[in-house]
């Protein structure tokens, strides 16, 4: 179904019961409604947050970033992923729920990262800590989400960070 293409919002509860081979009340034990479904279809792929080591601010950057790196390669190969975040911005209450469930959490990790290394001294006191998430994240997600021809490479996370770095450092 997904896989194929059909739109999250053709998909019936009762369909996707039927696909499976359960009954509707097997899927609604277990999740609300279609988008609550797919949020934890989304989740599953993403896997469980990385265990940041918490030595350096750099080490943990590089750790957050690479995890959104392997979710960009797992999405480049699955037609299912691929079709979910295509639809996604159409359909609010599941990009809510995503953005609640998967975004938001992996954000408030970041920006923790990120004032850490204000407070260790890594990064200048006067950094604006959304902006530099915004700053590292940023072009992961590009390479991942809109340029699909753009390599991922093992080095990825490590370059991007190094780079971004280099302009928030304190100097002196």
């Amino acid at each position: 179904m997904i896989e194929d293409g059909v739109p999250l919002a053709d998909l019936s509860i009762e369909r996707i019961a039927r696909t499976a081979g359960v009954g509707k009340a097997t899927i609604y034990r277990r999740w609300s409604g279609k988008e609550e479904l797919f949020v934890d279809i989304l989740r599953g792929v993403d896997g469980p947050p990385p265990e940041l080591a918490g030595e350096s601010m750099r080490g943990d950057l590089v750790t957050l970033l690479d995890h959104l790196r392997r979710r960009g390669v797992n999405m480049r190969s699955s037609a299912l992923l691929h079709n979910v975040f295509a639809q996604m911005k159409s359909l609010p209450k599941l990009w809510e729920a995503y953005h609640a469930t998967v975004i938001e959490p992996q954000r408030r990790v970041t920006l923790g990262v990120l004032r850490r290394g204000v407070e260790n001294g890594e990064l200048r006191a006067d950094v604006d800590i959304v902006l530099a998430n915004d700053l590292f994240v940023g072009p992961m997600l590009v390479r991942t989400v809109l340029r699909s021809d753009a390599p991922l490479d093992e080095g990825l996370a490590e370059r991007i960070v190094d780079s971004v770095l280099a302009g928030l450092r304190p100097t002196g």
